[in-house]
Protein backbone atom coordinates (compact mmCIF):
# COMPACT_ATOMS: atom_id res chain seq x y z
CA UNK A 1 0.00 0.00 0.00
CA UNK A 2 1.00 3.29 -0.10
CA UNK A 3 0.01 6.63 2.10
CA UNK A 4 -0.23 10.31 0.19
CA UNK A 5 -0.23 13.08 2.37
CA UNK A 6 -1.84 15.81 0.96
CA UNK A 7 -2.99 18.08 3.70
CA UNK A 8 -2.37 19.27 7.12
CA UNK A 9 1.54 19.26 6.38
CA UNK A 10 3.83 21.87 8.26
CA UNK A 11 0.27 23.23 9.50
CA UNK A 12 -3.15 22.48 11.21
CA UNK A 13 -5.48 22.77 8.58
CA UNK A 14 -6.68 20.96 5.53
CA UNK A 15 -6.76 17.48 6.92
CA UNK A 16 -6.51 15.04 4.06
CA UNK A 17 -4.19 11.66 3.93
CA UNK A 18 -4.98 8.79 1.01
CA UNK A 19 -4.35 5.24 1.53
CA UNK A 20 -4.44 2.84 -1.10
CA UNK A 21 -4.05 -0.70 -1.04
CA UNK A 22 -2.19 -2.98 -3.41
CA UNK A 23 -5.65 -4.07 -3.96
CA UNK A 24 -6.77 -0.66 -5.58
CA UNK A 25 -9.29 0.40 -2.84
CA UNK A 26 -8.51 4.04 -1.91
CA UNK A 27 -9.29 4.98 1.53
CA UNK A 28 -9.16 8.86 2.11
CA UNK A 29 -8.30 9.54 5.80
CA UNK A 30 -10.45 13.08 6.59
CA UNK A 31 -11.34 15.72 4.16
CA UNK A 32 -10.72 18.85 5.73
CA UNK A 33 -10.98 22.08 4.41
CA UNK A 34 -8.34 24.64 4.64
CA UNK A 35 -9.09 27.98 6.75
CA UNK A 36 -7.86 30.80 8.49
CA UNK A 37 -6.69 33.23 5.20
CA UNK A 38 -10.12 34.17 4.23
CA UNK A 39 -10.79 33.96 0.46
CA UNK A 40 -6.84 33.38 -0.05
CA UNK A 41 -7.56 29.75 0.92
CA UNK A 42 -10.66 29.21 -1.91
CA UNK A 43 -7.86 28.16 -4.29
CA UNK A 44 -6.44 25.49 -2.64
CA UNK A 45 -9.51 23.80 -1.25
CA UNK A 46 -10.85 23.99 -4.97
CA UNK A 47 -7.57 21.83 -5.77
CA UNK A 48 -7.89 18.46 -3.75
CA UNK A 49 -4.57 17.17 -5.35
CA UNK A 50 -6.84 13.99 -6.74
CA UNK A 51 -9.71 12.91 -8.19
CA UNK A 52 -12.55 12.38 -6.07
CA UNK A 53 -14.76 9.89 -8.27
CA UNK A 54 -11.88 7.75 -7.83
CA UNK A 55 -11.75 7.30 -4.15
CA UNK A 56 -13.96 4.16 -2.49
CA UNK A 57 -14.60 5.57 0.97
CA UNK A 58 -13.76 8.14 3.45
CA UNK A 59 -12.47 7.15 6.96
CA UNK A 60 -14.16 10.76 8.84
CA UNK A 61 -12.10 11.08 12.33
CA UNK A 62 -14.29 13.81 13.74
CA UNK A 63 -16.67 16.56 12.83
CA UNK A 64 -14.08 19.62 12.70
CA UNK A 65 -14.14 21.55 9.90
CA UNK A 66 -10.39 21.57 9.01
CA UNK A 67 -10.93 17.85 8.67
CA UNK A 68 -14.54 17.21 7.49
CA UNK A 69 -14.82 20.67 5.75
CA UNK A 70 -14.38 19.30 2.16
CA UNK A 71 -17.27 16.62 2.37
CA UNK A 72 -19.66 17.89 0.25
CA UNK A 73 -17.44 19.13 -2.00
CA UNK A 74 -15.76 15.85 -3.01
CA UNK A 75 -19.51 14.67 -3.16
CA UNK A 76 -20.10 17.44 -5.56
CA UNK A 77 -17.08 16.65 -7.17
CA UNK A 78 -18.13 12.82 -8.09
CA UNK A 79 -17.19 10.84 -5.07
CA UNK A 80 -19.81 8.01 -4.51
CA UNK A 81 -18.71 5.87 -1.87
CA UNK A 82 -19.47 5.97 1.95
CA UNK A 83 -18.47 8.41 4.83
CA UNK A 84 -17.20 6.31 8.19
CA UNK A 85 -17.33 7.80 11.67
CA UNK A 86 -19.00 7.84 14.67
CA UNK A 87 -22.87 8.43 15.53
CA UNK A 88 -21.99 11.69 17.43
CA UNK A 89 -19.20 12.92 14.13
CA UNK A 90 -22.19 12.44 11.86
CA UNK A 91 -24.71 14.52 14.13
CA UNK A 92 -22.32 17.46 14.21
CA UNK A 93 -21.23 17.31 10.42
CA UNK A 94 -24.65 17.75 10.06
CA UNK A 95 -24.67 20.85 11.33
CA UNK A 96 -21.37 22.20 11.15
CA UNK A 97 -21.20 21.37 7.87
CA UNK A 98 -24.50 23.48 7.17
CA UNK A 99 -23.06 26.07 8.85
CA UNK A 100 -19.85 26.45 6.86
CA UNK A 101 -22.13 26.17 3.64
CA UNK A 102 -24.58 29.25 4.54
CA UNK A 103 -21.26 31.59 5.40
CA UNK A 104 -19.53 30.37 2.28
CA UNK A 105 -22.76 31.45 0.49
CA UNK A 106 -22.85 34.94 2.07
CA UNK A 107 -19.44 35.67 1.52
CA UNK A 108 -19.51 34.82 -2.35
CA UNK A 109 -22.38 36.75 -2.14
CA UNK A 110 -20.75 39.87 -0.47
CA UNK A 111 -17.16 39.13 -2.56
CA UNK A 112 -19.59 39.10 -6.18
CA UNK A 113 -21.18 42.00 -4.91
CA UNK A 114 -18.09 43.83 -4.84
CA UNK A 115 -16.29 42.85 -8.03
CA UNK A 116 -19.54 44.15 -9.86
CA UNK A 117 -18.93 47.33 -8.42
CA UNK A 118 -15.38 47.49 -9.15
CA UNK A 119 -16.10 45.71 -12.90
CA UNK A 120 -19.02 48.08 -13.97
CA UNK A 121 -18.63 47.38 -17.76
CA UNK A 122 -17.24 43.73 -18.39
CA UNK A 123 -15.45 42.65 -21.28
CA UNK A 124 -18.06 40.27 -23.29
CA UNK A 125 -17.42 36.75 -22.17
CA UNK A 126 -15.33 37.06 -18.91
CA UNK A 127 -16.51 36.69 -15.42
CA UNK A 128 -14.96 38.11 -12.43
CA UNK A 129 -17.58 36.17 -9.86
CA UNK A 130 -16.75 32.94 -7.99
CA UNK A 131 -19.08 30.40 -6.65
CA UNK A 132 -19.02 28.97 -3.38
CA UNK A 133 -17.60 25.30 -3.21
CA UNK A 134 -20.44 24.28 -2.09
CA UNK A 135 -24.50 25.37 -0.49
CA UNK A 136 -26.58 24.16 2.05
CA UNK A 137 -27.97 22.05 -0.75
CA UNK A 138 -24.90 19.73 -1.49
CA UNK A 139 -24.60 19.40 2.03
CA UNK A 140 -28.03 18.04 2.67
CA UNK A 141 -27.14 15.61 -0.31
CA UNK A 142 -23.84 14.56 1.17
CA UNK A 143 -25.43 13.46 4.27
CA UNK A 144 -26.72 10.32 2.78
CA UNK A 145 -23.06 9.40 2.53
CA UNK A 146 -22.55 9.31 5.74
CA UNK A 147 -22.44 5.38 7.73
CA UNK A 148 -21.76 5.39 11.45
CA UNK A 149 -20.39 2.55 13.82
CA UNK A 150 -19.29 2.88 17.52
CA UNK A 151 -16.50 3.21 19.59
CA UNK A 152 -14.70 -0.17 19.70
CA UNK A 153 -16.17 -2.06 17.24
CA UNK A 154 -14.52 -4.07 14.07
CA UNK A 155 -16.15 -3.93 10.86
CA UNK A 156 -15.02 -4.18 7.53
CA UNK A 157 -14.65 -2.02 4.50
CA UNK A 158 -13.68 -4.46 2.11
CA UNK A 159 -12.49 -7.88 1.95
CA UNK A 160 -8.96 -6.94 2.89
CA UNK A 161 -9.96 -3.88 4.74
CA UNK A 162 -10.88 -3.67 9.11
CA UNK A 163 -11.62 -0.74 10.84
CA UNK A 164 -12.22 0.35 14.21
CA UNK A 165 -12.70 3.58 16.41
CA UNK A 166 -11.56 4.45 19.49
CA UNK A 167 -12.38 7.23 21.66
CA UNK A 168 -9.52 10.07 21.41
CA UNK A 169 -10.97 12.48 23.65
CA UNK A 170 -10.56 15.58 21.59
CA UNK A 171 -14.26 16.15 21.19
CA UNK A 172 -17.63 14.75 20.93
CA UNK A 173 -17.64 11.59 18.59
CA UNK A 174 -13.78 11.77 18.01
CA UNK A 175 -11.91 8.77 17.10
CA UNK A 176 -8.58 7.02 16.20
CA UNK A 177 -9.44 5.20 13.73
CA UNK A 178 -7.67 1.98 13.30
CA UNK A 179 -7.34 0.29 9.99
CA UNK A 180 -5.93 -3.27 9.06
CA UNK A 181 -5.13 -4.29 5.39
CA UNK A 182 -4.46 -7.35 4.22
CA UNK A 183 -1.09 -7.83 1.59
CA UNK A 184 2.16 -8.64 1.02
CA UNK A 185 5.13 -6.57 2.94
CA UNK A 186 7.16 -5.01 -0.08
CA UNK A 187 10.16 -5.65 1.81
CA UNK A 188 9.96 -9.36 2.34
CA UNK A 189 10.38 -10.38 -1.41
CA UNK A 190 8.48 -12.51 -4.31
CA UNK A 191 7.32 -15.26 -2.52
CA UNK A 192 6.32 -13.50 0.78
CA UNK A 193 2.17 -14.63 1.92
CA UNK A 194 -0.03 -11.39 2.83
CA UNK A 195 -0.40 -10.88 6.58
CA UNK A 196 -2.37 -8.26 8.07
CA UNK A 197 -0.79 -4.44 8.44
CA UNK A 198 -1.98 -2.09 10.92
CA UNK A 199 -2.08 1.87 10.23
CA UNK A 200 -3.17 4.02 12.89
CA UNK A 201 -4.15 7.45 11.92
CA UNK A 202 -4.80 9.29 15.10
CA UNK A 203 -7.27 12.24 13.73
CA UNK A 204 -6.78 15.11 16.70
CA UNK A 205 -5.51 13.89 20.25
CA UNK A 206 -7.29 15.15 23.25
CA UNK A 207 -6.43 16.46 26.76
CA UNK A 208 -5.30 13.08 29.41
CA UNK A 209 -7.89 15.34 32.00
CA UNK A 210 -10.71 17.77 30.86
CA UNK A 211 -13.56 18.81 31.67
CA UNK A 212 -16.12 17.53 29.91
CA UNK A 213 -14.64 14.35 27.54
CA UNK A 214 -13.59 11.48 28.96
CA UNK A 215 -9.29 10.88 28.61
CA UNK A 216 -8.46 9.17 25.53
CA UNK A 217 -8.95 5.41 25.27
CA UNK A 218 -6.57 3.27 24.87
CA UNK A 219 -5.87 1.93 20.78
CA UNK A 220 -4.73 -1.13 19.44
CA UNK A 221 -1.41 -2.13 18.59
CA UNK A 222 0.01 -0.85 15.10
CA UNK A 223 2.69 -0.91 13.04
CA UNK A 224 2.37 2.46 11.00
CA UNK A 225 1.00 5.66 13.20
CA UNK A 226 0.06 9.18 11.70
CA UNK A 227 -0.16 11.15 14.45
CA UNK A 228 -1.37 14.92 15.19
CA UNK A 229 1.78 17.94 16.47
CA UNK A 230 -0.46 20.49 17.27
CA UNK A 231 1.32 21.31 20.58
CA UNK A 232 4.27 19.07 19.90
CA UNK A 233 6.45 21.76 21.53
CA UNK A 234 3.92 23.48 24.78
CA UNK A 235 2.76 22.05 27.46
CA UNK A 236 -0.43 22.70 28.77
CA UNK A 237 -1.89 24.11 32.62
CA UNK A 238 -4.02 22.01 34.65
CA UNK A 239 -7.75 22.19 34.25
CA UNK A 240 -8.20 22.95 37.63
CA UNK A 241 -4.87 26.16 37.39
CA UNK A 242 -7.43 26.55 34.14
CA UNK A 243 -10.87 26.86 36.23
CA UNK A 244 -9.70 29.53 38.54
CA UNK A 245 -8.04 31.25 35.82
CA UNK A 246 -10.97 31.42 34.00
CA UNK A 247 -12.87 33.04 37.48
CA UNK A 248 -9.83 35.67 38.15
CA UNK A 249 -10.34 37.00 34.74
CA UNK A 250 -14.15 36.92 35.13
CA UNK A 251 -13.56 39.00 38.55
CA UNK A 252 -11.03 41.46 37.06
CA UNK A 253 -13.17 42.27 33.81
CA UNK A 254 -16.21 41.96 35.41
CA UNK A 255 -16.25 43.20 38.96
CA UNK A 256 -13.12 44.86 39.43
CA UNK A 257 -13.08 47.17 36.26
CA UNK A 258 -17.04 46.60 35.73
CA UNK A 259 -16.74 45.88 31.67
CA UNK A 260 -17.38 43.51 29.42
CA UNK A 261 -15.56 39.94 29.10
CA UNK A 262 -15.63 38.43 25.40
CA UNK A 263 -14.55 34.98 24.68
CA UNK A 264 -13.82 34.12 21.14
CA UNK A 265 -14.46 30.35 21.04
CA UNK A 266 -15.33 27.75 18.50
CA UNK A 267 -19.07 26.83 18.44
CA UNK A 268 -18.29 23.10 19.19
CA UNK A 269 -16.41 21.52 21.96
CA UNK A 270 -14.77 24.68 23.31
CA UNK A 271 -18.13 26.67 24.21
CA UNK A 272 -19.68 23.74 26.01
CA UNK A 273 -16.42 23.08 28.20
CA UNK A 274 -16.68 27.15 29.14
CA UNK A 275 -19.75 26.67 29.57
CA UNK A 276 -19.71 23.68 31.62
CA UNK A 277 -16.92 25.59 33.90
CA UNK A 278 -18.72 28.65 34.31
CA UNK A 279 -21.68 26.17 35.32
CA UNK A 280 -19.72 24.55 38.24
CA UNK A 281 -18.75 27.92 39.27
CA UNK A 282 -22.30 29.17 39.27
CA UNK A 283 -23.34 25.91 41.40
CA UNK A 284 -20.65 26.29 43.93
CA UNK A 285 -21.69 29.96 44.09
CA UNK A 286 -18.21 31.42 43.16
CA UNK A 287 -19.80 33.21 39.83
CA UNK A 288 -20.22 36.67 40.38
CA UNK A 289 -24.04 37.32 39.57
CA UNK A 290 -23.66 39.09 36.13
CA UNK A 291 -25.51 37.93 32.82
CA UNK A 292 -23.66 35.21 30.79
CA UNK A 293 -24.67 35.27 26.59
CA UNK A 294 -23.58 32.38 24.16
CA UNK A 295 -24.11 34.42 21.34
CA UNK A 296 -24.11 31.63 18.39
CA UNK A 297 -26.83 29.77 16.72
CA UNK A 298 -24.59 27.01 15.57
CA UNK A 299 -23.03 26.69 19.83
CA UNK A 300 -27.03 26.69 21.19
CA UNK A 301 -27.74 23.91 18.67
CA UNK A 302 -24.32 21.38 19.22
CA UNK A 303 -25.24 22.35 22.60
CA UNK A 304 -28.21 20.32 22.24
CA UNK A 305 -26.28 17.53 20.71
CA UNK A 306 -23.84 17.47 23.69
CA UNK A 307 -26.88 16.57 25.50
CA UNK A 308 -28.35 13.78 23.58
CA UNK A 309 -25.19 12.41 24.89
CA UNK A 310 -24.58 12.09 28.01
CA UNK A 311 -22.54 8.25 28.21
CA UNK A 312 -19.74 9.94 25.64
CA UNK A 313 -19.42 12.81 28.36
CA UNK A 314 -16.76 12.71 31.47
CA UNK A 315 -17.37 11.27 34.90
CA UNK A 316 -17.51 14.70 35.97
CA UNK A 317 -20.47 15.64 33.66
CA UNK A 318 -22.07 12.67 34.78
CA UNK A 319 -21.48 13.29 38.38
CA UNK A 320 -22.88 16.55 38.01
CA UNK A 321 -26.26 15.67 35.93
CA UNK A 322 -26.78 13.74 39.38
CA UNK A 323 -28.18 16.93 40.94
CA UNK A 324 -28.07 19.26 37.86
CA UNK A 325 -29.91 18.06 34.98
CA UNK A 326 -28.44 20.89 32.33
CA UNK A 327 -25.15 20.91 32.81
CA UNK A 328 -24.66 23.23 30.35
CA UNK A 329 -27.42 25.72 31.50
CA UNK A 330 -27.66 28.05 34.74
CA UNK A 331 -29.84 30.94 35.72
CA UNK A 332 -27.55 33.82 34.50
CA UNK A 333 -27.00 31.79 31.13
CA UNK A 334 -28.48 32.94 27.97
CA UNK A 335 -28.53 31.10 24.47
CA UNK A 336 -29.22 33.97 21.91
CA UNK A 337 -29.65 32.90 18.24
CA UNK A 338 -31.87 36.37 16.95
CA UNK A 339 -29.53 38.27 14.92
CA UNK A 340 -31.56 41.81 16.56
CA UNK A 341 -30.62 40.69 20.01
CA UNK A 342 -26.98 39.88 19.49
CA UNK A 343 -26.74 43.49 17.79
CA UNK A 344 -28.16 45.02 20.91
CA UNK A 345 -24.76 43.17 23.15
CA UNK A 346 -22.65 45.67 21.40
CA UNK A 347 -24.26 48.47 22.84
CA UNK A 348 -23.82 47.25 25.97
CA UNK A 349 -22.35 48.90 29.12
CA UNK A 350 -22.99 46.65 32.26
CA UNK A 351 -20.25 44.49 32.97
CA UNK A 352 -21.60 40.45 31.19
CA UNK A 353 -19.61 37.60 29.61
CA UNK A 354 -20.07 37.56 26.04
CA UNK A 355 -19.23 33.66 24.57
CA UNK A 356 -19.43 34.04 20.49
CA UNK A 357 -17.87 31.91 17.72
CA UNK A 358 -15.36 32.48 15.40
CA UNK A 359 -12.72 31.07 17.94
CA UNK A 360 -9.81 32.64 15.57
CA UNK A 361 -11.63 35.86 15.53
CA UNK A 362 -12.02 35.35 11.60
CA UNK A 363 -16.17 35.53 11.27
CA UNK A 364 -18.96 35.31 12.92
CA UNK A 365 -20.89 37.49 15.69
CA UNK A 366 -17.67 37.67 18.08
CA UNK A 367 -15.66 39.87 15.74
CA UNK A 368 -18.48 42.50 15.49
CA UNK A 369 -18.16 42.42 19.27
CA UNK A 370 -14.43 42.40 19.53
CA UNK A 371 -14.99 45.51 16.77
CA UNK A 372 -16.91 47.36 19.19
CA UNK A 373 -15.32 46.80 22.33
CA UNK A 374 -11.74 46.78 22.13
CA UNK A 375 -11.43 50.57 22.52
CA UNK A 376 -12.78 49.73 25.62
CA UNK A 377 -10.01 49.71 28.85
CA UNK A 378 -12.36 48.04 30.74
CA UNK A 379 -13.31 45.09 28.61
CA UNK A 380 -11.02 41.73 28.44
CA UNK A 381 -10.68 39.46 25.03
CA UNK A 382 -9.96 36.25 26.34
CA UNK A 383 -8.21 33.45 23.28
CA UNK A 384 -9.03 30.15 24.93
CA UNK A 385 -7.67 27.80 21.72
CA UNK A 386 -5.42 27.68 18.64
CA UNK A 387 -5.18 30.46 16.67
CA UNK A 388 -3.86 29.97 13.09
CA UNK A 389 -0.61 32.14 12.76
CA UNK A 390 -2.52 34.60 10.03
CA UNK A 391 -5.71 35.19 12.20
CA UNK A 392 -7.29 38.02 13.83
CA UNK A 393 -6.94 36.05 16.81
CA UNK A 394 -3.76 35.35 16.47
CA UNK A 395 -2.72 38.84 15.12
CA UNK A 396 -4.20 40.44 18.18
CA UNK A 397 -2.39 38.73 20.28
CA UNK A 398 1.08 40.20 19.53
CA UNK A 399 2.90 42.31 22.46
CA UNK A 400 2.91 45.70 21.85
CA UNK A 401 0.23 45.97 19.78
CA UNK A 402 -1.59 49.46 19.72
CA UNK A 403 -3.48 49.40 16.17
CA UNK A 404 -5.42 46.81 14.44
CA UNK A 405 -7.44 46.50 11.77
CA UNK A 406 -11.23 45.06 12.04
CA UNK A 407 -13.55 45.22 9.40
CA UNK A 408 -11.50 47.56 7.05
CA UNK A 409 -10.84 50.34 9.64
CA UNK A 410 -8.22 50.59 12.45
CA UNK A 411 -9.12 50.14 15.44
CA UNK A 412 -7.26 51.56 19.05
CA UNK A 413 -6.23 48.14 20.92
CA UNK A 414 -7.34 49.59 24.91
CA UNK A 415 -9.05 46.33 26.22
CA UNK A 416 -6.81 43.53 28.01
CA UNK A 417 -5.82 40.98 25.45
CA UNK A 418 -5.72 37.65 27.89
CA UNK A 419 -5.03 33.87 27.06
CA UNK A 420 -5.66 30.46 28.72
CA UNK A 421 -4.15 28.00 26.98
CA UNK A 422 -5.95 24.82 28.92
CA UNK A 423 -9.03 24.99 27.58
CA UNK A 424 -7.19 23.17 24.48
CA UNK A 425 -8.76 20.16 22.84
CA UNK A 426 -5.82 19.45 22.00
CA UNK A 427 -2.98 17.26 24.63
CA UNK A 428 0.06 18.37 24.80
CA UNK A 429 3.25 16.81 23.29
CA UNK A 430 3.91 15.36 27.31
CA UNK A 431 0.14 14.04 27.56
CA UNK A 432 0.29 12.63 23.92
CA UNK A 433 3.61 10.94 24.46
CA UNK A 434 1.61 9.13 27.80
CA UNK A 435 -1.25 8.51 25.51
CA UNK A 436 0.81 6.84 23.15
CA UNK A 437 3.24 5.12 25.00
CA UNK A 438 0.66 3.21 27.31
CA UNK A 439 -1.49 2.18 24.17
CA UNK A 440 1.46 0.82 22.20
CA UNK A 441 4.79 -1.19 22.49
CA UNK A 442 6.55 1.54 20.92
CA UNK A 443 9.17 -0.99 19.54
CA UNK A 444 7.14 -2.46 17.62
CA UNK A 445 6.28 0.74 15.77
CA UNK A 446 7.90 0.30 12.84
CA UNK A 447 7.30 4.41 11.04
CA UNK A 448 5.68 7.18 12.53
CA UNK A 449 4.45 10.27 10.31
CA UNK A 450 4.12 13.80 11.96
CA UNK A 451 1.16 15.65 10.34
CA UNK A 452 -0.82 18.82 11.73
CA UNK A 453 1.37 20.49 13.15
CA UNK A 454 3.35 23.80 12.72
CA UNK A 455 6.98 23.52 11.52
CA UNK A 456 8.59 24.10 14.75
CA UNK A 457 6.04 22.26 16.99
CA UNK A 458 6.55 18.84 14.24
CA UNK A 459 10.48 19.17 14.91
CA UNK A 460 10.13 19.76 18.48
CA UNK A 461 7.73 17.09 18.74
CA UNK A 462 9.73 14.36 16.86
CA UNK A 463 12.71 14.71 19.68
CA UNK A 464 10.07 13.89 22.39
CA UNK A 465 8.93 10.39 20.06
CA UNK A 466 12.33 9.58 19.74
CA UNK A 467 13.47 10.13 23.39
CA UNK A 468 10.15 8.45 24.15
CA UNK A 469 11.54 5.05 21.91
CA UNK A 470 9.99 5.87 18.42
CA UNK A 471 12.16 5.32 15.80
CA UNK A 472 11.90 5.87 12.08
CA UNK A 473 9.98 9.07 12.50
CA UNK A 474 9.45 11.14 9.25
CA UNK A 475 7.44 15.00 8.69
CA UNK A 476 5.99 14.59 5.33
CA UNK A 477 5.78 17.59 2.98
CA UNK A 478 2.56 18.20 1.07
CA UNK A 479 2.14 15.40 -2.16
CA UNK A 480 4.80 13.20 -0.50
CA UNK A 481 3.90 9.52 -1.14
CA UNK A 482 5.23 6.40 1.12
CA UNK A 483 5.40 2.69 0.31
CA UNK A 484 4.62 0.55 3.37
Amino acid sequence: MTIQFIGATGEVTGSKHLITTDAGHRILLDCGMYQGKGMETDAANRDLGFDPATIDCVVLSHAHIDHSGLIPYICKKGFKGDIYCTPATRDLCALMLTDTAFIQEQDVRMYNKKIDRQHPHKEKGKTYKIEPLYTQHDVEKAMHHFVTYSYDRRFRLFDEVLLTFTNSGHMLGSAICSLEIYETDPNAGASAEKRWKRVTYTGDVGRLHSHILPSPMLFPQCDYLICESTYGDRLHDDPMVTEEQLLGVVEDTCVRRKGQLLIPSFSVGRTQEIVYVLNQLYNDGRLPHIPVYVDSPMSTNATQIFRMYPEALSDDVRDTMQFDPDPFGFNTLRYITDIHESKTLNHKEDPCIIISASGMLEAGRIKHHVANHISDPRCTILIVGYCEPTTLGARIQKPGLKWISIFGLDRRIKAQITKIEGFSGHGDWREMIDYFTRSLQVENVKRTFIVHGETGAQEAYKEHLHDAGFRNIDIPQRGDTVRL
